[in-house]
């Protein structure tokens, strides 16, 4: 039996989320119906390192899967992407692991990157790949107001209501509020992160550079713990699942 490893990269449109659902196509199922044409067990499993909403996106992200088959990295990565047809995945790496290495339980950090396109023009090619905002955002207060959800916080009010997460605490790494020309690009990074916190965080964020909020109302907002208390939740539209850490790498 060996266990590969699987960095993937993929537009979440057309998805239900990264989860295997009843209620649509999900990125999980692509992958264990591409694999399951070559592999010689009757059900193939692919654990991810983390589950997207619809609409959200990837540019890393990391899963593995165990076969009896003997093929290599290479083979498994061409075979996969083969087997895809014409779904907007793509396994852009693949290697063999240990049997103890879990794309979930071994990760150590998360990073995600959600990105703005501010300008009045409305959006042909990014539509959406990006958020939308016409008015113009000062990316500075967005950053500074961020810099009060850096640490170790209870996240209540930036999770989704029916989020499964045990408890909303959370140590957040990092957060970045960077200009590129016309986007605005959040950059964070966490252990592990709530159901919508970095949608939610982003959302609340704009506000801010809108001048709907202050930077005390960010804090004041976290220090309420209470959903109601958010400022507003962003699309899925802009939101990346940028890559993931590991300790032996």
């Amino acid at each position: 039996m060996s266990r590969f490893k699987l960095t993937i990269e993929y537009d979440g449109r057309p998805y239900v989320g990264w989860q295997r659902q009843d209620n649509g196509p999900s990125v999980q199922q692509a992958l264990e119906e591409a694999i399951g044409k070559f592999a010689p067990e009757r059900e193939v499993r692919v654990a991810g390192s983390g589950r997207t909403d619809a609409g959200v996106h990837a540019f890393g992200q990391v899963a593995h899967f165990d076969t009896k088959r003997d093929i290599t990295a290479d083979e498994v990565q061409g075979a996969i992407n083969y087997h895809l047809g014409r779904e907007p995945i793509a396994v852009v790496h693949a290697k063999v692991v240990s049997e103890d290495f879990n794309a979930r339980f071994s990760a150590v950090a998360r990073h995600y990157v959600y990105k703005i396109c501010n300008r009045r023009a409305p959006l042909t090619i990014d539509r959406g790949l990006k958020w939308h905002v016409k008015p113009a955002l000062d990316e500075d207060a967005m950053h500074a107001a961020a810099q009060h959800l850096v640490g170790k916080h209870d996240f209540t009010t930036f999770r989704h209501m029916h989020c499964q997460a045990k408890d909303p605490v959370k140590t957040m790494g990092y957060l970045k509020v960077e200009r590129f020309g016309q986007e605005i690009h959040l950059f964070a990074g966490a252990r592990s992160f709530l159901h919508h916190q970095i949608r939610s965080i982003t959302g609340t964020l704009m506000l801010v550079g809108a001048g709907k909020w202050t930077v005390d109302d960010v804090k004041s907002a976290l220090e309420a713990k209470d959903r109601s208390a958010l400022g507003r939740n962003a699309p899925p539209d802009g939101l990346y699942f940028d890559r993931v850490d590991y300790p032996q790498e």
